[in-house]
């Protein structure tokens, strides 16, 4: 039965969210957490390891959650279920692009789901970021417990990303700036 869930819920998942795997978190949360398959600490906990993890993020994800959940058959389950809208819906797309693709709708559709895209991974780029400043990545409203390490480690690498930006005029390589955080980490948090 947990086999059913999962693909139902990755489904709809996948169905219903736009601008790739971050903004998929709420949703996630919602759905997942919500259900108590998985704790927000466990949440956090799969969305670093998504982040660090060779592929794309959404298909990470959920094939940890359907690990957690029903081991490899879990895992192929919510990774298919994720995956099967967009494979669905590209085929549809490649096939009346043409004939749609220059209407005045097709494109205010597409110009209204912009802003909420970043609405929704801002959203949850703060609410990581309370929870790791302000709750050690805990749960939301468990003890508070502010984070001097964490804050530290997030201002020297913002620092860090706009004085690289402003000197090279390019944006940092995600892999360097992976090996810095991991690197700074060992060094601040190992004492």
């Amino acid at each position: 039965m947990i086999y059913f869930e999962l693909f139902y819920v990755f489904f709809l998942i996948g169905l219903f969210t736009f601008g790739g795997g971050y903004a998929m978190i709420p949703m996630i949360q919602s759905e997942v957490v919500g259900r108590g398959w998985i704790s927000e600490s466990m949440l956090t906990d799969f969305i670093a390891i998504s982040e660090i993890t060779p592929g794309p993020f959404a298909i990470n994800i959920s094939t940890f959650v359907g690990a957690e959940l029903g081991g490899i058959l879990g895992s192929v389950c919510a990774t298919l279920a994720v995956v099967l809208p967009s494979f669905i819906i590209i085929l549809i797309i490649a096939i009346v692009l043409s004939k749609f693709m220059n209407s005045k709708y097709v494109k205010g559709a597409l110009n209204g789901v912009k802003p909420m895209v970043v609405a929704l991974i801002l959203s949850t780029a703060l609410f990581m970021f309370i929870k790791l400043i302000f709750f050690q990545g805990k749960e939301l409203y468990s003890d508070f417990v502010f984070d001097i390490k964490s804050l530290t480690l997030f201002i020297i690498l913002v620092i860090f990303c706009f004085i690289y930006q402003k000197q090279t005029k390019k944006k940092i390589n995600p892999i360097a700036l992976l090996l810095l955080s991991a690197l700074l980490g060992i060094f601040i948090f190992s004492k």
